[in-house]
């Protein structure tokens, strides 16, 4: 039995110790799905077996114990939105780098875009990127498949056909980009978009952007070099126009619908007015940069903030957070794009969009919460338990008996400032150095085995305790047909 108490010192564990995926957590305040109660929560084997709220758990001889009085104990969070950049674009990131900066940040599980060079656009090239990830990450993932105007047997190969949806481990959805964004990755053209609609099965999740409009505005934008030029240009009726032809799309083929990042409140509004049974046909999510930012931080911060779709308007995020809380917006990703500060400082129009996001994600969320914007149980149904049912994952989303043991540790008393020193990601940077924020991970937790820890002793960096590919594995989804 090893026995830890807070802060977990790494010099007392020997190899092998925490690789068994047994351990009891205790006096925590367990984030469940009924509510926040102080117990002890029981993984063994990788799978939680037991939780109490009404007697302290008996600890076994094979488990490690950990103490975590005054914590809160949440599901792990699970991005859904995430360029890892692997293969093509390494010196940004990888697979190694960035799920180790996902484990530092509480997430324990991602879903990686197929814009990579060469796109991700065949069966085997996911299967290569699922490879590769066995080899190299410490949480759990998967991967989209790119569509192209040209490649529906792949898509078919790799999610299904209409009522014949296939499961391929570590495979989630189709992806389309309907705007240019980064990559060589489009498909915008209504017989193209018809096609992959018709006659594929599977989530597909979209990039909503008219290209047209992006097209046809951007001569009046691109002598321009302020950063306010870039939501000018990509505006609320080029981010809702698209999102008309997707959902439009989704429901004359009654095709599983996802629409990414959202940013406008038109967007918001637009999506507030479908069915609750078309709330079951079509979901969407927001970024925590969306609910954070606005305009007058992007004239602060400068191409640091520029991404796509972009941050917005002070308006625009009221009206988001009101959407998030009354459910129209179901769940929170974090579209981690890191791009080198070299490429940045090219300026407007440049400057590659996307910024890093994996790490401060949950600490962002539950900053809100602590400020009174919603609840932390909230923020622990947007970012796992939401985001499982969404793509119909096994085992994960909540802390329950029989559940996989993947959860997370968090600290709501101390802060910290993110330091772009202390960063994980390859680039190097953060769009929050300098804030101050609430609920970083303490321990990272997947399948029982503690991967990431953060105290006194590692300082706010925090360390990795677990090689590259010695835990995670492809998350296992559900079939749509």
């Amino acid at each position: 039995m090893i026995v830890c108490v807070i802060p977990l010192d790494p010099k007392v564990l020997e190899e092998g110790e925490i690789m068994n995926g047994n351990i009891l957590i205790t006096g925590a305040n367990l984030v469940l799905p009924t509510g926040i109660k102080q117990g002890d929560l029981r993984i063994t084997a990788g799978v939680i077996s037991e939780i109490s709220t009404e007697k302290r758990l008996e600890s076994n001889d094979d488990e490690m114990i950990y103490d975590a009085a005054g914590l809160h104990v949440m599901p792990g969070a699970i991005d859904p939105q995430v360029h890892f950049r692997e293969p093509g674009q390494e010196y940004k990131e990888d697979l190694r780098t960035g799920s180790a900066a996902a484990a530092s940040g509480g997430i324990t599980s991602f879903l990686d875009m197929p814009n990579n060079k060469p796109s991700a656009t065949t069966l085997e090239s996911i299967q290569a990127k699922i490879d590769s990830a066995n080899k190299k990450c410490i949480t759990n993932f998967g991967f989209f498949i790119g569509a192209t105007t040209d490649n529906v047997e792949e898509l078919q190969r790799a999610v299904g056909k209409p009522g014949q949806g296939i499961s391929h481990p570590g495979i989630c959805g189709i992806k389309i980009f309907m705007g240019s964004s980064t990559g060589d990755l489009l498909v915008y053209e209504v017989e193209h978009l018809t096609n992959i609609f018709s006659n594929t099965a599977g989530l597909i999740a979209v990039h909503a952007e008219d290209e047209n409009r992006l097209n046809e505005r951007f001569e009046d934008f691109k002598d321009r070099r302020d950063i306010a030029a870039h939501a000018e240009w990509r505006d609320d009726i080029a981010a809702l126009n698209a999102t008309k032809l997707a959902v439009g799309m989704a429901k004359e083929f009654s095709h599983r619908l996802h629409v990414l990042h959202l940013t406008s409140g038109i967007e918001a509004d637009y999506l507030a007015e479908l069915s609750e049974a078309e709330r079951e046909l079509i979901t969407t999510e927001v970024l925590p940069q969306h609910l954070t930012f606005d305009e007058t931080d992007v004239s602060r911060e400068g191409v640091r903030l520029q991404m796509n779709p972009p941050i917005r308007y002070k308006k625009d995020r009221e009206t988001l957070w009101n959407r998030l809380l009354d459910g129209t917006i179901a769940c929170i990703a974090t579209d981690h794009a890191p791009h080198i500060l070299a490429d940045k400082a090219k300026g407007w129009p440049n400057a590659p969009s996307g910024m890093p996001g994996v790490e401060t994600s949950m600490p962002v969320m539950l900053t809100h919460a602590r400020n009174g914007k919603c609840s932390i149980e909230q923020v622990a149904y947007w970012m796992s338990t939401k985001v499982a049912e969404i793509y119909q994952m096994v085992g994960k989303g909540k802390l329950e008996v029989g559940m996989d043991g993947d959860v997370v540790i968090v600290d709501m008393e101390t802060p910290i400032v993110v330091d772009d020193a202390n960063t994980w990601s390859t680039v190097g940077w953060n769009p929050y150095h300098g804030t101050e924020l609430f609920g970083w991970p303490n321990l990272t937790i997947v399948a029982g085995t503690p991967v990431f820890e953060r105290n006194e002793y590692t300082g706010p960096k925090g360390k990795c305790l677990v090689k590259p590919g010695e835990v995670g594995s492809p998350l296992v989804m559900m079939p749509w047909d």
